[in-house]
C-alpha cells in the first residue's frame, strides 16, 4: 500500500523531556559516549515534498545533530526490502531513524532490527489512543507514532442530493445506491484498492473487521480468520464484483488509480485515505466542491477502518541513539504535527489538532477522520507480516475474481496463515 509519510514549538520542553535519555540504556554503545551526533533518516519517497524543508527546522537549531534525509522508493514493498537489507548488515547499517509503515513494527521488533523505547520519554498521552498500539510489540514500545490514517468513504454529494439520498451507513445502503443511483448518472458504483498488493490486504481486513471478525490473534500466534464474519466480509466484496456495482476495472486499482477514477467523475463511492479527499477537492479538480466523506459502512452501521500511517523507530545500529530519540520527539511535537497536516495534508497523531477550529475549517474531513481513527483497528500483528499480507492478497483476489467462493477462500486463508505462523 502506498503510504505517504509526513513529519512540528516547545524545543525547551523537549529537551527537558529527553534529559537523561541516554541514561535509560537506549543510548548505550555509542562511540561518542553521549549518544549524540549527526543522523540519517530513511523514509519512503516524500510525495508531497514537505519533509526536507521541515527537517531544516531541526538542522538550524541542532547543528551538531544534523539530519540527512534518504528517500527510498514510493512503493511500500520496495522501501521495506531496502530497509531490511540495511538493517541486516550487522552493525554497518547507514540508517539511524526509520519512518516505517505501522504494519512493520512487529516484524522489525521481533527481528531485533529496532530498539525498544522508554514510554515516559514521549508524549503518548497526547496521541489518539489507537495509534499507540501500532507502535508496540510484545507489550513494549518499539516506535513512536508519527502519521496516522484511516479509510474513509468518499461520495458524490451532488449526486446523492439530486436523488434525495443520504450517504450510506450500512453495506446494504451502499450496495443499493451503487446499483441504482450510479448507473442513472453514468457512474460506476463503488471501488477500493483491489489489486493484489498491500492495499487489498487493508480492504479485506476492513471488510472482515467491519463484520465483527479478525484475521490473527495476539501477536500473530493464533489464526482466527475461519469465521462467519470473514465469510460475510469477503463475500460482500466478491458479490459487488460479480454483480457489477464494483467494476471489474477496480481489480487493477491501487490508491492513485482509484483516486483518479473518483476525481475524474467516474465513481459514486470510493474507499480511500484522506489524501484522496484533499486532492479531489483541490482547485481545478472536476469534482471540487461536490464530494463528502463519512466513516466506512458495515453490515449494520458504521464499519471498522484499518489504521494506516507510519511510526518512527530507532535502528538497532543507530550511531547516535540519543539524538535519534530527540529527533523523534521533535517530529512528534505539536508544532511539527501541525505542519504534518498543513504542509503535507497528512493526518497527525496529536488528538488536540482534530478539534482545532482553524484546522477544521481548512480540512473539513477532520471530525470524520477522528471518528474513524478512534474506532479503527491495526492490521494483523505478526513477526512475519510480509508473508501474512502476501497470503491475504492472493487468496482474497481469487475470491474477487470468482476463482474461489468466499467460503472456500476463507478456509484456504486459514490453512495458509497457519502454515506461515508455524514457520
Amino acid at each position: 500500500m502506498r503510504w505517504i509519510h509526513a513529519a512540528g514549538r516547545g524545543l525547551l520542553a523537549l529537551l527537558v523531556v529527553l534529559t537523561g535519555y541516554a541514561a535509560s540504556g537506549v543510548g548505550s554503545g555509542d562511540a561518542d559516549g553521549d549518544g549524540r551526533g549527526p543522523l540519517t533518516l530513511a523514509t519512503a519517497g516524500d510525495l508531497t515534498g514537505y519533509l526536507g524543508p521541515l527537517l531544516e527546522g531541526w538542522n538550524r537549531t541542532h547543528p551538531g545533530e544534523r539530519v540527512t534525509l534518504v528517500e527510498l522508493p514510493d512503493s511500500a514493498d520496495e522501501t521495506r526490502a531496502q530497509m531490511a537489507t540495511d538493517l541486516r548488515r550487522d552493525g554497518r547499517g547507514r540508517f539511524d531513524v526509520l519512518n516505517i509503515d505501522v504494519s512493520w513494527t512487529s516484524e522489525f521488533a521481533a527481528a531485533g532490527w529496532i530498539r525498544p523505547l522508554p514510554r515516559d520519554r514521549f508524549p503518548l498521552g497526547s496521541f489518539l489512543p489507537p495509534v499507540v498500539d501500532t507502535a508496540t510489540y510484545d507489550g513494549r514500545l518499539y516506535a513512536v507514532p508519527y502519521v496516522t490514517n484511516a479509510g474513509l468513504l468518499l461520495y458524490r454529494k451532488d449526486v446523492l442530493a439530486a436523488e434525495g439520498a443520504d450517504p450510506p451507513r450500512t453495506w446494504a445502503e451502499l450496495e443499493h445506491l451503487a446499483k441504482t443511483v450510479a448507473p442513472k448518472h453514468g457512474l460506476d458504483g463503488y471501488a477500493g484498492q483491489f489489486l493484489p498488493y498491500e492495499g487489498l490486504t487493508v480492504n479485506a481486513a476492513e471488510a472482515v473487521y467491519s463484520a465483527g471478525g479478525s484475521i490473527l490473534g495476539g501477536e500473530g500466534e493464533r489464526v482466527t480468520v475461519d469465521s462467519a464474519a470473514a465469510r460475510e466480509g469477503i463475500g460482500f466484496l466478491a458479490r459487488g464484483v460479480r454483480e457489477g456495482w464494483i467494476p471489474r476495472r477496480a481489480l487493477t486499482y491501487k490508491e492513485e488509480e482509484s483516486k483518479q477514477a473518483f476525481q475524474d467523475g467516474r465513481l459514486l463511492f470510493l474507499r480511500n485515505w484522506p489524501y484522496a479527499y484533499a486532492v479531489a477537492s483541490a482547485e481545478g479538480s472536476p469534482v471540487a466542491g461536490k464530494i463528502g466523506a463519512v466513516p466506512l459502512p458495515g453490515p449494520d452501521g458504521p464499519g471498522t477502518s484499518v489504521l494506516g500511517g507510519s511510526n518512527l523507530a530507532v535502528s538497532a545500529h543507530a550511531r547516535h541513539p540519543d539524538s535519534a530519540a530527540r529527533l523523534i520527539a521533535y517530529l512528534a511535537s505539536e508544532r511539527v504535527q501541525r505542519q504534518v497536516l498543513t504542509r503535507g495534508a497528512l493526518p497527525p497523531v496529536r488528538a488536540a489538532l482534530y478539534e482545532d477550529p482553524g484546522l477544521v475549517r481548512a480540512f473539513p474531513y477532520l471530525p470524520t477522520l477522528r471518528e474513524s481513527v478512534l474506532t479503527a483497528a491495526p492490521r494483523p500483528k505478526s513477526p512475519r507480516y510480509d508473508q501474512v499480507s502476501l497470503v491475504v492478497q492472493a487468496v482474497v483476489h481469487d475470491a474477487l475474481t470468482g476463482r474461489e467462493t468466499p467460503a472456500s477462500a476463507v478456509r484456504r486463508l486459514a490453512r495458509e496463515l497457519a502454515a506461515v505462523s508455524a514457520r
